[in-house]
């Protein structure tokens, strides 16, 4: 463990916090009071502007004392403090989700441009291993960034590379006084569980498992920045205009997730998903464009003998491609085509009198086939660009 003289750093992100009001967000406990100490001290040298946010979730019966010291302490420090009290709504969610988004709509309403929560190293991990447990995608795997987003916020976390036994040290050393949520002792809590049975077993076989874990967060982040990239490259190249960064990032997790319903609506387009591949879609319609040729396309001679129809698919339609193999559903065609479901239903269907003739997508009825050298049509259906 490094020596608790040497206080923990700080990574403010790279970021010039010079001027800027910066609200720490302070529960009272060790973590939190150890950030809101470090930067006190720093607050000259960065020229900073130092205040706290205390959230009241009045979920505890020592809730009102955690207030009192927050309040206590800050007077102490001489750092101004702003004491919420919120309602936790549960709709839907557990408590600790219900308890964390009544944070973040706090600190989302506060009025300083600069959030600093106290999340630590072990925080980061037990966010790694609980998203990856519970089957997240690269965006989840990558928990926590240092420096992000909350609205139109900055949001740091300057202690995210720090781990809690080091922050004890340095709390114990300068003899600060926090206090300890009853809750944090509550195995019952998922993360509780983790932190409290799970990080010990694994610290017996693997002791730097919360770097490890930490690590990995960073490559999958890594990955999602590429990810944007090229998402943003995908839209460029279809000719359509940039979404904002948040929206970026809500497309991506969509498109990453799973299921063939995934329709993200996008200047004017829709960005769907089907075997792996993104596709854009535009509104349906389109031509249908007959092109001469010889020995290739419809028969012309059998397309003169009835009416030509485009019809819409009713569902249940077969069609025979090759002569020395049965008529099939053109649900199962499309499947093996690798068409997606949303696109079977816009396609047009080319009926001669009543006989299926073509699909597009799958191909021209066996016996509709031009014969070598005689005259065909070639049927082309174009949809809007």
């Amino acid at each position: 463990m490094a020596s608790s003289r040497k206080p923990p750093s700080a990574d403010l992100g790279g970021l010039d916090l010079r001027g800027r009001r910066v609200a720490v967000g302070l529960s009272g406990g060790v973590d939190s009071v150890v950030l809101l100490d470090l930067l006190r001290a720093a607050a000259p040298q960065l020229g900073l502007r130092l205040e706290a946010v205390h959230v009241h979730h009045g979920l505890s019966r020592y809730a009102d004392d955690w207030a009192r010291f927050c309040r206590a302490l800050c007077r102490q420090w001489g750092v101004p403090l702003t004491v919420r009290r919120v309602k936790i709504d549960k709709r839907g969610r557990g408590l600790e989700a219900a308890a964390r988004a009544a944070r973040r709509a706090v600190f989302a309403r506060h009025p300083a441009p600069v959030i600093a929560l106290a999340h630590q190293l072990d925080d980061q991990a037990e966010t790694v291993l609980l998203n990856l447990l519970r089957g997240a995608g690269v965006r989840g795997a990558s928990a926590m960034p240092v420096a992000g987003r909350l609205g139109g916020k900055t949001l740091l976390r300057p202690l995210l590379a720090v781990p809690r036994s080091r922050i004890l040290a340095y709390a114990r050393a300068r003899r600060l006084r926090w206090v300890e949520d009853d809750a944090n002792r509550d195995a019952a809590l998922t993360r509780n569980f983790l932190r409290l049975q799970v990080g010990p077993l694994l610290e017996t076989r693997f002791p730097r498992w919360r770097e490890s874990l930490a690590r990995a967060a960073r490559h999958f982040a890594a990955r999602e920045v590429d990810a944007r990239l090229v998402l943003r490259e995908f839209l460029h190249a279809r000719g359509l205009r940039a979404p904002s960064e948040a929206k970026l990032v809500e497309m991506l997790r969509q498109l990453t997730g799973r299921g063939a319903r995934t329709a993200i609506e996008h200047d004017g387009a829709q960005l769907r998903v089907y075997r792996g591949r993104v596709s854009v879609e535009r509104r349906p319609g389109g031509a249908l464009r007959l092109r001469p040729a010889r020995g290739r396309g419809i028969d012309a001679a059998r397309l003169e003998r009835s009416r030509l129809t485009l019809r819409a698919r009713a569902g249940g339609e077969r069609l025979q491609l090759d002569a020395r193999r049965p008529r099939r559903t053109l649900k199962n065609l499309f499947q093996e085509a690798g068409v997606p479901p949303w696109r079977r239903e816009q396609l047009p269907l080319l009926y001669c009198g009543e006989e299926l003739v073509w699909v597009p997508g799958l191909g021209i009825a066996a016996g509709w086939q031009a014969a070598r050298g005689a005259r065909g049509l070639v049927p082309e259906w174009r949809e809007p660009s």
